[in-house]
């Protein structure tokens, strides 16, 4: 997910590659990151946060501690940590990082990987409004890009850092069905791509999920028919749960990290 923010932010135009220093502790990803991405490799963890006024932190919350044992010490008090490790509260963090850092807590999404993620992020009281527009511009260079409060981002944690699954299993069972139906697969997976692609456009231009329903679904129709498929087996209350879980799993990870 790092690899692939840095990739947003540079292609988004807000950095430059002679901007970016890389760390990752696997030597050949580190290599074929920097390759890819034409940035340099800081010779240590350390020697990256020496060098750097803004970290990105991107590792698994179970590799915190590892993280923290090869730093020598608290960040400095003029540097920006923007962290994406799911569930580690800003509290974590301060004790992770020290004090005086200003910090920051991001759920993105994979969907970075082509422009479009839903970013959503909350800040400590020690952020800047100067750091604060920092913060939107690296992100909006992504995709879309909300603020929130802190106690909120377990909850984007399971509808759009893990909703791109969810999403893709829906676009899957819609290319069947239209394969079911007699279409060829390939037809069928871009009908259904397309038809996710400009729902989620025409949402967020116009109004409601509900809207764009209601406006589909005539009396005695072809979508009634289908909407009542729907209901009746489930897909409402099985992406309801698949949020909620997603979501507890997110908080769960994050009090196991330390």
């Amino acid at each position: 997910m790092g690899t692939a923010l840095l990739r947003a932010f540079l292609q988004g135009g807000v950095l430059a590659a002679d901007q970016v220093l890389l760390w990752e502790i696997d030597p050949s990803r580190r290599a074929a990151a920097c390759a890819e991405l034409g940035v340099k490799a800081a010779d240590s963890a350390q020697d990256l946060v020496r060098r750097s006024a803004t970290l990105l932190v991107a590792v698994k919350p179970q590799s915190l501690p590892g993280l923290l044992s090869s730093l020598s010490g608290p960040l400095r008090p003029d540097q920006l940590v923007i962290s994406i490790l799911a569930g580690v509260t800003l509290q974590r963090l301060r004790e992770a990082f020290g004090p005086e850092v200003a910090l920051v807590r991001v759920m993105p999404n994979i969907l970075c990987t082509v422009r479009e993620s839903a970013s959503a992020y909350a800040t400590g009281p020690e952020v800047t409004e100067e750091q604060q527009a920092w913060i939107e511009s690296l992100l909006g260079s992504a995709g879309l890009v909300l603020r929130v409060e802190e106690r909120l981002l377990d909850a984007v944690t399971g509808l759009s850092g893990s909703g791109p699954a969810f999403a893709a299993v829906f676009c899957e069972a819609l290319a069947d069905g239209g394969v079911a139906a007699g279409l060829p697969r390939p037809v069928a997976v871009q009908l259904a791509a397309q038809v996710l692609l400009g729902t989620g456009r025409w949402v967020l231009e116009h109004g409601s999920p509900a809207q764009l329903k209601d406006a589909v679904t005539s009396p005695a129709g072809t979508t009634i028919a289908g909407l009542q498929a729907l209901e009746s087996g489930g897909l409402r209350s099985a992406a309801l749960q698949a949020v909620r879980a997603a979501a507890q799993r997110s908080s769960e990870l994050g009090r196991d990290c330390g």
